[in-house]
């Protein structure tokens, strides 16, 4: 990206599975393991521009209230793939980090989400922040919650900002949302106040390499004042 503004983080809100399985003629939970692996593109696209920390909306808190199926299948998703991701993220140097409400998740699952973030959390080139059983409001009443085991003598942003599930990672300087939706869903509200949003109509499994590097063209284009 020779000498333009990179941004140091990225969010992602990846939207459009099902919609996309059901264009291409595709059983809908076919579409949650496609996007799978456009995510894995993407963050080798975000190494590529010299993006440093990426964090994706992989399952919301509300997301539990979707059919018994299609959150069977989910978690089945999970079971298979974090194990994966764990043998690349060491291979590339990548710290995995798992950001939401464990408690819902079942025993296995939890094991491989601390197996993963245990066996990375050295990894220093690049950091991978997957959201599950995430909600920002969620995220938020858990911080308060924490406060009086703290024992904070005062309370800035940034002492809240570290009782946070982000707290290691990076707020996104930019947040990006597939599939037309345009509001955020309960991703990091706290994290975004000052993120500058692109909404692109693709499908999340659609997404190009060209819409990608044309996002972090606009971004570099852009004055970011954040209230100043």
């Amino acid at each position: 990206m020779n000498d333009r503004k990179i941004p140091r983080s990225i969010g992602i809100i990846m939207d459009g599975n099902r919609r996309w399985a059901k264009m291409n003629g595709l059983p809908s939970l076919e579409g949650h393991r496609r996007g799978y692996e456009k995510l894995r593109e993407v963050t080798k696209w975000c190494k590529e521009n010299g993006v440093k920390n990426l964090i994706v909306y992989a399952f919301s808190s509300e997301n539990w209230n979707r059919a018994k199926e299609e959150v069977g299948y989910l978690m089945n998703l999970f079971r298979e793939v974090i194990g994966r991701m764990t043998e690349e993220a060491l291979e590339d140097d990548t710290r995995l980090l798992f950001l939401g409400e464990r408690h819902r998740f079942d025993a296995d699952i939890l094991r491989a989400i601390g197996n993963a973030e245990e066996k990375t959390r050295l990894c220093a080139s690049f950091t991978f922040g997957i959201a599950l059983s995430y909600g920002g409001r969620a995220e938020i009443i858990d911080a308060i919650h924490r406060i009086p085991k703290e024992k904070l003598s005062s309370l800035t942003e940034e002492e809240f900002s570290r009782l946070l599930w982000t707290k290691d990672i990076p707020d996104p300087d930019i947040i990006i949302r597939t599939s037309g939706e345009q509001r955020l869903s309960g991703f990091l509200p706290w994290q975004g106040v000052y993120s500058e949003l692109f909404f692109v109509e693709t499908k999340w499994p659609a997404l190009t390499r060209k819409e990608f590097d044309r996002i972090l063209g606009e971004y570099a284009e852009r004055e970011r004042r954040c209230g100043k």
